[in-house]
């Protein structure tokens, strides 16, 4: 016999409504494509306008929303996976981004510091009170600061002091200790890393994060596979990222070709980084390159967050297929086709990673399904990567308009 429900929406739609009913009842169990799926909802929702005691049975039986959640840690993670039209149509491949963003820390760094202090309590190497320690360009110090909080713990951040101010004064708010220092190389005793790792072993209850060399970083990004395979129901074709600990393409990388060996994965490395030689060549730099050799501090790129000239614990376990150079130009008029066309305000690391899935789609061709990370917001650059003066004093003032891809090379 036909329920209440099924009575109403024949009257309500008819056969129209009924086939395409089942159709998305059969959807949620089966591997039907994303957008058939969203079609579906699309046209039920359209049939059935006007008949809410049906659109609020079919809302209930397809919702997404979690159950109560328990504090901050269950508000990290399970971001959504959106669909970049503009992306897509020029490149004629599916181009989804995981909105990184929407971390209650405003980045991807959020579940690395999450993994470090839980790993990190459960263990018995930090207890409530205790101290959490790291060297960074900001976005990890910014989760770690957060997380330590929810913990009952402090946080000392030390970072350089040409890294966006705006990092800095947020640090601050949340109630870490800061400490800006110049740069210098990573085997320079006054290096920002260094002076984290110090102040870790000066006291009783306290770790350095290490999230370079801590495989808890790898670790929370074989949670964003997972994530990434569930929401493309397996029907994944690239991954695309840049590298700075390495966490998040060794994690991703390991987890999706568990589940599907023909995934490919792909680098995309800013000027200055070494990353693209080591996977595309084998080699990370000349001996004249390497950290420690150099006879000053470079300027490289104004992309914060990705680009090393070391090879890290976490980079060592990703599973690479190739690589892509990107360049400062490419990140900027990135950054500024993704808010024209799309709304979306992001950093400079998703804006290099946008460049590197164009990239990846010009070389699979049309017709396949490529992810990429938005890392973070772009409220974390404006005093660099978003300033209008900034840009124009390096010769980077943005010059692309509408929705063709020339900038990428």
């Amino acid at each position: 016999m036909l329920g209440p429900h099924r009575l109403a929406l024949l009257a309500a739609a008819g056969g129209a409504g009924w086939l395409a009913y089942q159709l998305y009842l059969r959807s949620r169990h089966h591997a039907l494509p994303m957008l058939t799926l969203q079609a579906l909802s699309e046209l039920l929702g359209t049939l059935l306008r006007g008949h809410p005691h049906v659109a609020l049975h079919l809302r209930g039986a397809s919702s997404s929303l979690r159950p109560v959640g328990e504090g901050l840690a269950d508000l990290v993670g399970n971001t959504p996976l959106i669909r970049i039209r503009s992306l897509s149509e020029q490149t004629g491949c599916e181009i989804l981004a995981k909105a990184e963003f929407l971390n209650p820390g405003g980045s991807v760094k959020d579940r690395v510091a999450l993994e470090i202090i839980q790993e990190a309590l459960a263990k018995g190497r930090l207890a409530p009170g205790g101290l959490v320690t790291e060297g960074t360009v900001g976005s990890t110090g910014v989760s770690l600061a957060m997380c330590a909080a929810a913990y009952g713990c402090r946080a000392f951040i030390a970072m350089p002091d040409d890294a966006a101010v705006e990092k800095a004064q947020m640090l601050q708010a949340l109630g870490a200790e800061v400490q800006r220092l110049r740069p210098v190389s990573i085997t320079h005793p006054d290096h920002f890393v260094n002076v984290a790792r110090r102040r870790a072993a000066e006291q009783p209850n306290a770790i350095f994060a290490d999230q370079f060399e801590n495989p808890a970083n790898f670790r929370a990004h074989l949670k964003t596979g997972e994530e990434i395979w569930e929401q493309t129901r397996g029907r994944v074709d690239a991954f695309v990222s840049g590298a700075g600990t390495g966490g998040t393409i060794a994690g991703v990388s390991c987890y999706l070709k568990q589940r599907r060996p023909g995934v490919q994965v792909f680098l995309i490395d800013p000027p200055g980084s070494s990353l693209y030689n080591k996977v595309a060549r084998g080699v990370m730099y000349t001996r004249e390159e390497a950290e420690g050799k150099r006879l000053r501090h470079p300027f490289d790129t104004i992309t914060e967050g990705i680009g090393i000239n070391r090879l890290t614990q976490n980079f060592a376990r990703a599973q690479v297929d190739g690589a892509f150079k990107g360049t400062d130009r490419e990140a900027v008029e990135m950054a500024q086709y993704l808010l024209r066309n799309e709304g979306l305000f992001v950093g400079s690391s998703a804006a290099m990673n946008c460049v590197g899935a164009v990239k990846a789609a010009r070389r699979l061709g049309p017709g396949h399904t490529i992810v990429t990370v938005l890392c973070d917001g772009g409220h974390r650059h404006l005093s660099k990567f978003h300033s209008p003066s900034y840009l124009a004093e390096h010769g980077l003032t943005p010059a692309a308009t509408g929705t063709l891809l020339n900038f990428v090379a």
